[in-house]
């Protein structure tokens, strides 16, 4: 019989997480008590919001049995991740992984992140009746792989140009009257560009956790390049599921109306000041609930071992670990699997 697995969440006020005769023992303010047996359940992971406490034996017994806890500000947004010393252990993933970023398989990864990224925006243009384009694999395939630097800049050329085609057609999904004009990323001045923003960056937390559990390099990409401070190969990952968010907030924007925003006021540079539109706070705790709620619905992909459903956050934790063994060269190939929701 397979034990149960758990995800213990403090997202209240004044909660405290402890470990007590073998098991995690969570105390909220209330006085209520909570118990989870380590040996009868697995936990798969923790969730700490800010506003709550969690023992310095919790912290080793994650640690140990190696449960990912996460740590996140009272609005969701997820801040930090306890990761044990013996994950740095599996060095030669990580080789393996520095190795393909050199030579040929390098080259194909990058575009396989594309292809893949604008199959799963087409199945989300095909849901909603709206046109697509299924002439850019023809494209991608069709481009020399001469270096990598190269292909990065011609991949990004046909990607934005894409991107623009797609979200000049989702858009019209959105209200009206919050809807923007054009998709903008980092620092965006509009509430529903932010709404996206907030919304990847759940995914990003997502995503990197799944690659640090499956022994890979989070700031050695293919499709991004490498920079300070920036984990390419997250960057690389989120694109396989961006379109999974944009259903979600297409679906979500719906019931918004302008009231549901207000406006902050934000330092832009050394003499200039601006406002940008943020859901507020009530609506933006909601939305993080209902998008973590949403990664463990389930879809229509089998698991790799048992099982012809699994959840979207288990479809990100065995794609990681697919590539990982692709990297390695224990598999032949590696085709990352898109949702069709058509």
């Amino acid at each position: 019989m397979r034990s149960k697995i758990e995800k213990i969440v403090l997202d209240g006020y004044g909660s405290y997480l402890g470990v007590e005769k073998g098991c995690f023992v969570v105390k909220a303010k209330s006085g209520i008590e909570q118990r989870y047996p380590l040996f009868e359940s697995t936990i798969g992971e923790i969730q700490i919001k800010t506003g709550n406490t969690i023992s310095s034996g919790a912290l080793s017994t994650c640690g140990f049995w190696g449960i990912d806890c996460m740590f996140l500000t009272q609005k969701g947004r997820p801040v930090a991740m306890l990761k044990s010393l013996d994950d740095d252990s599996h060095v030669k993933t990580r080789i393996c992984q520095y190795e393909a970023s050199k030579d040929e398989r390098g080259l194909e990864i990058a575009k396989t992140f594309v292809r893949s990224k604008i199959q799963g925006q087409n199945y989300v243009l095909k849901k909603y009746g709206l046109k697509t384009d299924t002439s850019i694999k023809l494209k991608i395939n069709a481009l020399e792989n001469k270096n990598l630097k190269t292909l990065r800049r011609r991949l990004t050329t046909i990607e934005s140009k894409f991107s623009r085609f797609y979200f000049q057609q989702i858009f019209g999904l959105i209200p009206e009257n919050i809807r923007p004009k054009k998709r903008m990323g980092f620092r965006a001045y509009d509430g529903v560009n932010n709404l996206f923003n907030l919304a990847y960056e759940i995914l990003n937390w997502k995503v990197h956790r799944a690659l640090v559990n499956a022994k890979l390099e989070p700031y050695l990409g293919f499709l991004h390049s490498e920079q300070f401070g920036k984990p390419s190969l997250v960057c690389d990952f989120q694109e396989l599921y961006r379109y999974l968010i944009d259903d979600f907030v297409i679906q979500y924007s719906v019931t918004l109306k302008k009231l549901d925003f207000r406006y902050k006021v934000e330092k832009l540079s050394k003499a200039k000041y601006g406002k940008r539109e943020y859901l507020n706070s009530l609506k933006t705790k909601k939305l993080t609930n209902l998008l973590n709620e949403y990664f463990e619905t389930n879809i229509e992909i089998p698991r790799i071992k048992i099982g012809k459903r699994q959840s979207i956050e288990t479809l990100i934790n065995e794609e990681a670990f697919l590539f990982a063994k692709y990297l390695r060269l224990e598999s032949k190939e590696w085709i990352p699997r898109v949702v069709n929701m058509s």
